[in-house]
């Protein structure tokens, strides 16, 4: 049997199994796994050997033998064989299995449980699957595909070779120390009164910004949250970004910024034009929302606090510590007030909803559309609620753990409507999940970044709807009428358009930065210059290079790309009507509802399966028929309002980003 050099793959093989077989322990062996972890970084540099040499060792006998495959691999050529290129294939997949799982698994026990002795592990688990990948990425490059036949298989090499990352390994230690000390200032950070009183971000921090009313305490924890997280991560930032040019350069990208923008598959500005060509598109929506907002603000706060002609709104009056989507003072900002509010979490609550009920709720909304149920070890292993005996990263995420359908949510779940929403986006991402389960591990990802995040939204969109809230018990009776459909509408948008310029303008930031045109001595000012120039928002009080406030968002520590967002706040709505087509719905786009629909279920799983094994814009033609993100869904879904707000503001729309 062709296999490692050294001992058998067998033996690697029982050695794997032994330590990931389903529910072989109570607890996760993080031990037994660094063990497997450190066999396969011995047994990797062996494998494409042991393919192309199983009984060679010396370049000299190629001499008396005849030149073959092994003789090209020995003398550093190219190797064009694509029967030993599915061969090598099919060892790395089986590796890249056990590798996600072990490195799923070290980061949902720190994430969830942040120890010391956690954060070791993780350390060092990430430090072991980093010497592997970069150990299998310099194998890929000894293979010339130009003449392979199969497209799969060509593809799934331009995916492995893509990426930047460190060949040095203490660089590489570095880098995880700084990624992890960021996270750590993000995960622990509070903000504490002179009382003593110390609250976290969530729930304590962000729902005072959600609920209370008061301009100075609003700046209080505004302020805070940045004092205490940004200004302690600002000293480490420079030196990652450092650390990822480093790596990127090292694989012939320019820097970061190519290698975040390549998971998009269009080269030479391509991608950032087909951006520019979207925001123009939705940039008037955003400014008749900006405008109307900052008129009912002025009318709460005062003139004085808020300026309503041409003026900038303060950062912390929109009820979200960022000001990223600003649902949360509806309260101000209701068109019609005397119209029944469409939140239906006091009524969720009045009706004994539980964490778990929200969760199952979401799950048969998916399972309606024909879509997997949850399996039984979502229920047993996800945190749904936050744990009151340990310190864990607080901000919803969802886990794939690459083997038997192992699929998590980590989520601070409290009994709102817009929890209820969250779940839905955090479960899409659990369906994608299951719906590529059966793909390589090469091609178990969305089909660009913006996909995986759209899904469960995409969903959501339905979930909102006074039709599906009527349906399931939450709302008494449907309203058909334009006030209704107004305050629906608004509070949606609040959401979504309000999104869409901070989903753009962090990573413009972080492009910047990566290109060296925003320099660590301007790191603060140009965050502010583009938080006004695309936001209209303005720092509530004097900001300076000693502050950091892009490290007060938890995908800045993170390291997390962000443009994802703004792709996906647009293709979730194109998602939407054409599942909408499907379900033979006819009439506004936003009264859609497809809960049970099985022919859009279908259309859905139909896209998601494929996962990245084909470019983004052929998955997007499965589902919408068109391989063009179109900006046009978003504004025929809040076309009503578009019209209401434009009648409201008169003339006075746009800011002054340079007062």
């Amino acid at each position: 049997m062709m296999g490692f050099h050294g001992p058998s793959l067998l033996f690697t093989i029982l050695v794997l199994v032994s330590v990931a077989l389903p529910h072989a322990a109570a607890k996760f062996p993080q031990k037994a796994t660094i063990f497997e972890l450190e066999i396969i970084k011995e047994k990797a540099p062996h494998i494409l050997h042991d393919l192309c040499c199983p009984d060679r060792e010396d370049v000299y006998e190629c001499i008396e033998r005849g030149f073959d495959d092994c003789c090209s691999y020995l003398l550093g050529e190219k190797i064009t064989n694509e029967g030993i290129a599915t061969a090598w294939l099919k060892k790395l997949n089986f590796l890249s299995i056990e590798t996600a799982w072990a490195g799923s698994n070290f980061n949902w026990n720190f994430q969830t449980n942040m120890t010391a002795y956690n954060s070791w592990f993780a350390k060092n688990a990430s430090m072991l699957i980093g010497d592997f990948s970069l150990e299998m990425k310099n194998q890929a490059r000894r293979f010339d595909t130009s003449r392979f036949q199969s497209s799969s298989i060509k593809r799934m090499f331009m995916l492995l070779l893509r990426g930047g990352y460190l060949n040095d390994r203490e660089k590489r230690e570095k880098l995880t120390k700084v990624s992890n000390e960021m996270e750590n200032i993000y995960g622990k950070g509070t903000v504490c009164r002179e009382s003593g009183e110390c609250l976290a971000l969530e729930p304590d921090l962000e729902d005072l910004i959600a609920t209370k009313r008061d301009y100075d305490e609003l700046l209080w924890a505004w302020k805070g949250w940045r004092d205490e997280v940004g200004r302690k991560v600002r000293p480490l930032y420079p030196q990652w970004v450092e650390l990822k040019n480093e790596g990127a350069r090292t694989n012939s990208y320019a820097d970061e910024s190519e290698v975040w923008q390549e998971r998009y598959e269009m080269r030479d500005g391509k991608f950032e034009a087909m951006l520019s060509r979207i925001y123009t598109a939705v940039k008037p929506m955003y400014e008749q929302l900006h405008a109307y907002v900052r008129r009912k603000l002025a009318e709460h706060y005062g003139q004085d606090k808020v300026d309503t002609d041409n003026g900038m709104i303060p950062a912390h009056l929109l009820g979200n510590m960022w000001g990223q989507q600003w649902n949360n003072i509806y309260d101000l900002v209701t068109p019609y007030p005397d119209v029944p509010d469409l939140d239906v979490t006091q009524e969720m609550r009045r009706q004994g909803y539980t964490v778990h009920k929200m969760f199952k709720t979401a799950e048969r909304f998916f399972t309606s559309l024909g879509m997997d149920p949850m399996p039984e070890s979502f229920w047993e292993e996800s945190m749904m609620e936050r744990p009151k005996d340990r310190e864990v990263v607080c901000h919803g995420s969802a886990h794939n753990f690459f083997k038997n359908r192992d699929v998590r949510i980590k989520m601070c779940t409290e009994i709102t409507m817009e929890d209820l929403y969250t779940v839905h986006h955090e479960m899409g991402h659990c369906e994608y999940y299951l719906q590529y389960h059966d793909q390589p591990v090469v091609f178990s990802s969305g089909a660009n970044p913006g996909f995986h995040e759209a899904v469960g939204d995409t969903i959501a969109l339905s979930v909102v709807t006074q039709d599906y809230l009527h349906e399931i018990g939450l709302l008494d009776e449907v309203s058909n009428n334009e006030a209704a459909d107004i305050n629906y509408l608004m509070k949606v948008a609040l959401s979504k358009i309000a999104f869409l310029p901070f989903g753009l303008m962090i990573d413009k930031w972080r492009w910047g930065v990566f290109r060296g045109d925003i320099k660590p001595e301007d790191y603060n000012k140009e965050w502010w210059r583009l938080r006004a120039g695309y936001q209209g928002l303005k720092p509530p009080i004097e900001r300076t290079e000693e502050d950091f406030d892009p490290g007060a968002k938890y995908h800045i520590p993170s390291g997390t790309p962000y443009i994802r967002y703004f792709v996906s706040f647009v293709i979730q709505f194109q998602f939407h009507r054409a599942m909408c087509k499907e379900a033979g719905f006819e009439g506004p786009l936003h009264l859609c509802n497809t809960y049970n629909s099985a022919e859009a279920g279908q259309k859905l799983r139909d896209m998601l399966s494929l996962g990245i094994s084909v470019p983004w814009w052929e998955a997007l033609e499965v589902l919408t028929g068109s391989q063009t993100i179109d900006p046009s869904a978003i504004e025929e879904y809040f076309a009503p309002l578009v019209k209401w707000l434009e009648k409201q503001n008169g003339g006075n729309v746009g800011w002054n980003p340079n007062p």
